[in-house]
C-alpha cells in the first residue's frame, strides 16, 4: 500500500506530505513525564496517541527510532526564578530521598502504559543522565552570544536570539505580544527580559538535587534537557517532535530556539500535538474533584463511574477520537465504547469461523484501501474504526449466510484487520489473543440459544421470546436462518 502519509504539522500549520530527513529512517522524540506523581489520563492520551503513529510508522515499513524522556531532574517545571521542585517537595513529604520518588513514579508510568499495550520506546533517556551534554549545550550557546551568566544561573537572551530568528515560530506568537503579557521586572530578577528563560540555575542552600557546573552547583532548566537527549540520540535535525498540547508554548518553543542557537539549523521537521481531556465537559481538576486517574477507571473505584473498565475499552475509546481533538471522557461515552469495542473483536474472532465461497460478495481490497486512506490523513483512527466497522457488517452478513467472502479475500482480510486492530490501533482481547472470557461468552451462549431451541421445539412461545428479549436488553443479537441461530453483540 502507499507510503503517501500527511501529517499536520504544528510549525506550519497545515497538512504536509510525510518525507523523513533519512529515507526510510524516521527518528521520533516525544517528551516523557515529570515522574513526581501519579500519570494522569491527559498523560496517557498523549503517549497512547504517539504509541498509535509508532505503530502505524513501523507497519508502513519506515525503521523508526522513538525516543521518550523521562524527567527526574531537581529543576523548576513552571520556569519560575524561585520555588520549590515538585520531585523534591514530594520527596520532602514523604520523608523520602528524591530519587525514591522518581523511581517509584517511574515504575508506576511503566506499569500503566503496559496496561494499555503501549509499546516501550526504543530507548528512554533520563535527565539526570545527561547533565554533562546540558552543560556542553548551554556552554557553546554561551559562545555565541546567546545566553549569559550571572550569579551563578545562566538566562537564554530571547530578545538576542530573536535579532536573527523567530521566537515564536510554533505558536505563532508575537514577542511584542508575549512582552505585553509578561510582568515589569522588578529590579530583583536577574534577567535581562521577563522572556529570557533558564537553561541553568544555581542552587539555593536546601535545594537537594544540585550537580556541578562552570557556574555554580545547580540544575538545569525545564527546557535544556529535551534539547540534550534529542540531539544526542536523534541528531541536530530529526523528523517528529511530539508531546501534549499544552507543552507548544513555552516548553517547545524554547526547544526550538535553543536548539538552534546550539546548532544552527531548524532541529526539527515536523511537530505534532495530542489534544487535551475533559472530564464530563468540564476541565480535570483536582481542586474541584472532577478528576480520574487510570486506576479509578479500571477499578471503578471513583464516585464519577458506576463500574470499571478494561484499559483496551479505555484505549479504543481514545482512539474513536483525532489526536488532535478535545476528548471528553463520560461514564455514559465509556460504556458505548465497550459495546463498540466487543463488537468489534467478536467479529475478529469470527473470522476462523467464516465458511467460505467461490466469490466474494464485496471488494476486499475496497474495505484495506479505506483502512490506508484513513491513517494515511494524519492518523485518522476513527475514520478507520468507523471503516473497520464497515468490515464487521460485512462479517456478520458472512457468518449469518447473507453474504460471502472467499478463501483467497478471507486470508487477505485476516492478514490486514491483524494488521490495523491489534497492530495499529495496539487492541488485544480478539482473534490474536485467546482471550478466556471470550471463550466463556461463547461456551455460555450456545447453552442459550440450546435453550431457546428446545422452547421452540416444543412451542414454548413465552420462553422462547423470553430469552430472546432479554438478549435483546442485554446488547445480544441473535438471528435464526436456516444453518442455524447466531449470535452477535449490538
Amino acid at each position: 500500500m502507499t507510503k503517501e502519509l500527511k501529517l499536520y504539522n504544528s510549525l506550519s500549520a497545515e497538512k504536509e506530505v510525510f518525507k523523513p530527513i533519512h529515507s526510510n529512517y524516521v527518528g521520533m522524540y516525544v517528551c516523557g513525564p515529570t515522574v513526581y506523581s501519579d500519570v494522569h489520563l491527559g498523560n496517557c492520551r498523549t503517549f497512547i496517541s504517539f504509541d498509535m503513529i509508532y505503530r502505524y510508522l513501523i507497519h508502513l515499513g519506515y525503521k523508526v527510532r522513538y525516543v521518550r524522556n523521562i524527567t527526574d531532574a531537581g529543576h523548576l517545571v513552571d520556569d519560575a526564578d524561585e520555588g520549590e521542585d515538585k520531585i523534591v517537595k514530594k520527596a520532602r513529604l514523604e520523608q523520602v530521598e528524591p530519587m525514591e520518588i522518581v523511581q517509584k513514579y517511574t515504575v508506576g508510568f511503566h506499569d500503566i502504559l503496559r496496561n494499555f499495550n503501549a509499546i516501550p520506546p526504543n530507548i528512554e533517556p533520563t535527565a539526570t543522565g545527561h547533565i554533562q551534554e546540558q552543560i556542553n549545550i548551554i556552554e557553546k550557546i554561551i559562545s555565541q552570544g546567546l545566553a549569559y551568566e550571572v550569579n551563578g544561573s545562566v538566562y537564554f537572551n530571547v530578545d538576542k536570539y530573536n535579532e536573527t530568528a523567530d521566537y515564536g515560530i510554533l505558536s505563532k506568537r508575537k514577542i511584542e505580544d508575549l512582552m505585553s503579557g509578561t510582568r515589569e521586572l522588578d529590579g530583583q530578577s536577574e534577567k535581562k527580559s521577563p522572556l529570557d528563560f533558564a537553561l541553568w540555575k544555581k542552587a539555593s542552600p536546601e535545594h537537594i538535587m544540585r550537580w556541578n557546573s562552570p557556574w555554580s552547583d545547580g540544575f538545569p532548566g525545564w527546557h535544556i534537557e529535551c534539547t540534550a537527549m534529542s540531539t544526542k540520540y536523534l541528531g541536530e535535525s530529526f523528523d517528529i517532535h511530539g508531546g501534549g498540547m499544552d507543552l507548544k508554548f513555552p516548553h517547545h518553543e524554547c526547544e526550538i530556539a535553543q536548539a538552534q542557537a546550539f546548532t544552527g539549523k531548524p532541529p526539527v521537521k515536523y511537530w505534532l500535538h495530542a489534544n487535551l481531556l475533559t472530564l464530563n465537559g468540564k476541565k480535570m481538576s483536582k481542586s474541584t474533584g472532577n478528576t480520574l486517574l487510570p486506576d479509578e477507571l479500571f477499578s471503578g473505584d471513583t464516585p464519577l463511574l458506576e463500574k470499571g473498565f478494561d484499559p483496551m475499552v479505555v484505549r479504543f475509546f481514545m482512539m474513536q477520537a483525532h489526536y488532535r481533538s478535545v476528548l471528553d471522557f463520560s461514564y455514559d461515552a465509556l460504556l458505548a465504547s465497550e459495546k463498540g469495542y466487543h463488537k468489534l473483536m467478536t467479529a475478529y474472532k469470527d473470522l476462523d469461523k467464516l465458511k467460505v465461497s467461490e466469490e466474494s460478495s464485496e471488494e476486499v481490497s475496497k474495505h484495506i484501501a479505506a483502512y490506508y486512506s484513513a491513517m494515511n490523513d494524519d492518523f485518522n483512527t476513527p475514520i478507520l474504526i468507523a471503516n473497520l466497522f464497515d468490515t464487521v457488517s460485512w462479517i456478520n452478513k458472512v457468518k449469518v449466510g447473507q453474504a460471502t467472502i472467499s478463501k483467497a479475500d478471507l486470508i487477505e482480510l485476516k492478514k490486514e484487520l491483524d494488521a490495523f486492530i491489534t497492530g495499529v490501533l495496539g487492541l488485544t482481547g480478539g482473534q490474536a489473543e485467546n482471550n478466556d472470557g471470550a471463550n466463556k461468552m461463547d461456551a455460555v451462549m450456545e447453552v442459550i440459544i440450546e435453550l431457546r431451541k428446545n422452547a421452540r421445539e416444543n412451542k414454548d412461545w413465552t420462553s422462547s421470546d423470553l430469552i430472546r428479549d432479554s438478549l435483546t436488553a442485554a446488547g445480544i443479537s441473535i438471528k435464526d436462518t436456516k444453518e442455524g441461530t447466531s449470535w452477535s453483540l449490538n
